[in-house]
């Protein structure tokens, strides 16, 4: 794979691993230290308190670390020869396709249902979104 491609997509994955690691610490403190962690705007608040913050009890910023550290561990391991090497392409596709699914659900409950906006959430977004253009290309380069 493409070093430059390689090393943008490894600094996404971390951006978003740091993200979600942040959004899972703000779900589980207390009020008064939310507003202070949420840098000026109180769509975090609205969307966090928001029935759609969990799936089946598990919050979503919890699937977020997850799902970052699922296509952080593909992109460290496909550098070692095995079946990850010789499908990494294919894997990192899968489970980024799914994170963008899960990501344009997300963002219309934040447009059309909560109609509130977490500036973390919309971070996250952009970042999975990326990584799933990334996977796409990733996809057509691979010999």
């Amino acid at each position: 794979m493409n070093k430059r491609l390689t090393r943008i997509s490894l600094a996404i994955t971390l951006i978003g691993l740091f993200v979600a690691s942040y959004m899972t610490v703000y779900k589980f403190t207390s009020q008064e230290l939310q507003d202070a962690m949420c840098v000026g705007s109180k769509g975090c608040s609205v969307v966090n308190a928001s029935p759609y913050s969990e799936v089946r009890g598990v919050p979503v910023a919890v699937l977020g670390v997850l799902g970052y550290l699922a296509l952080l561990a593909v992109q460290l391991l496909e550098r070692r020869p095995g079946i990850v090497q010789e499908n990494g392409a294919l894997i990192f596709f899968g489970i980024s396709v799914t994170g963008f699914l899960f990501t344009v659900y997300l963002i219309f409950v934040e447009v059309a249902l909560i109609k509130a906006y977490c500036p973390f959430c919309i971070t996250s977004q952009v970042a999975m979104t990326l990584l799933f253009v990334i996977s796409v290309i990733r996809l057509i380069k691979q010999p």
